[in-house]
């Protein structure tokens, strides 16, 4: 088989990764989504603080470069030091390509699709959904968490990943120009939406 690296990057509750785990199981090819934190976190040596830190959005990665830091947090000017959230991701992203040297996979999120910008053979995909279904599915997933909360789930987690994604890529979390397809999961159906990345993986593949 081709070489193919999926990467899918979704809304919360829109079923992301579950449809990357059906096409990953259809293509015969390992899925990657907190696997990278853990690898990442070897890799660097990092405490278990890492898994819970991730996807939070740092605020000084840009001003940690620009000031001389390495990616291993060595003293800066001033005594800068780079934070752990801003290390993880240079270390998960060096997974992500070692993911992609090693063959084909689907990676769920982390910025994927950015760090493998410049690799050939990358289909990249954005997951949404309608408020009504990504609503249905949460509740269903959290039957213990109170109506009312449902939705400021659904929004605080957008815009924590929206403001992730924006700040380490420089650009826009959810803008069509940064993926090769935007599928709506509330229309097609997980499997529908499975089925519509799948078909299109395998012309590209020319199969």
């Amino acid at each position: 088989m081709k070489k193919i690296i999926i990467t899918i990057s979704r809304q919360y509750g829109s079923g992301g990764r579950e449809i990357g785990e059906k096409v990953a199981s259809a293509l015969g090819i390992p899925l990657y989504d907190k696997e990278v934190i853990t690898a990442a976190a070897a890799d660097g040596t990092l405490s278990e603080e890492v898994k819970t830190r991730v996807d939070e959005a740092a605020n000084s990665l840009l001003y940690t470069l620009a000031m001389g830091s390495n990616v291993f947090g060595t003293q800066a000017h001033f005594g800068y030091r780079m934070p752990l959230n801003d290390k993880l991701f240079l270390l998960q992203s060096d997974v992500i390509r070692g993911y992609a040297r090693q063959g084909s996979c689907v990676i769920v999120g982390r910025c994927a699709d950015y760090v493998l910008r410049d690799e050939k053979d990358v289909f990249r995909v954005f997951v949404y959904g309608s408020t009504d279904f990504r609503y249905a599915r949460v509740k269903e997933r959290h039957p213990d968490v109170k109506q009312g909360q449902i939705m400021d789930i659904i929004n605080k987690t957008d815009k924590r990943r929206a403001s992730y994604y924006n700040f380490y890529t420089g650009n826009k979390w959810g803008k069509l120009d940064n993926y090769d397809v935007a599928i709506n999961a509330s229309t097609l159906g997980i499997d529908g939406a499975a089925e519509t990345i799948l078909a299109t993986v395998r012309r590209m593949m020319g199969e």
